[in-house]
């Protein structure tokens, strides 16, 4: 797949999931209610949404109510892996080196077992299609142990998502129908 092609892959998913985010307000919160349904793992690493990600909060939330800890990425250089710290709903929040709000620089890293990614458009097998800054890719790569789950509309799936070889596949999916474990790889 050529850069042209992806880039315009990730204009048609930008355009879908915005489309998405404007039908339906509620997703979030009915894919919040699935929170049980995750796979286990402490602390939990969560992001906070821009533009039409779906939107966090609720699930956050849910996430505390089962006494899970979380965590927020914070870019600290722009080709290096995130870096996690803790953060607990409501408290404040700075612009990290890509302009994402992220904990402050007090608060204490951590290394997440459970990733919840944003993301453009996913496949069955585990595919993601971010943004193509690579930073969770990078990330991913970096934490190999770490469970990588995507949080999206369940109508950004596609049929089948061309990766290359620095794109790392996905466990499963959480969207407002319910958690997906991915299909293994043959």
């Amino acid at each position: 797949m050529t850069p042209h092609d992806k880039a315009a892959l990730r204009a048609e998913a930008r355009a879908l999931r915005k489309r998405l985010a404007g039908l339906d307000p509620e997703a979030a919160s009915r894919a919040a209610d699935h929170v049980g349904a995750l796979p286990p793992g402490d602390p939990v690493a969560v992001y906070r949404a821009i533009g039409s990600e779906l939107d966090m909060g609720a699930l956050a939330l849910a996430l505390t109510r089962q006494g899970r800890t979380l965590c927020l990425p914070v870019v600290t250089a722009l080709d290096a892996p995130m870096v996690f710290r803790l953060w607990t709903p409501g408290e404040p929040l700075e612009l990290d080196q890509a302009g994402v709000p992220a904990p402050l620089p007090l608060a204490e890293a951590v290394t997440p077992e459970l990733i919840l990614a944003p993301l453009l458009a996913f496949d069955a097998r585990g595919g993601r299609l971010g943004q193509g800054g690579g930073y969770y890719d990078r990330t991913f790569a970096a934490l190999p142990d770490a469970i990588r789950i995507g949080f999206a509309y369940a109508g950004q799936q596609v049929e089948d998502l061309p990766l290359e070889g620095h794109d790392i596949r996905l466990h499963g999916v959480l969207t407002e129908v319910g958690y997906t474990a991915a299909r293994k790889v043959l």
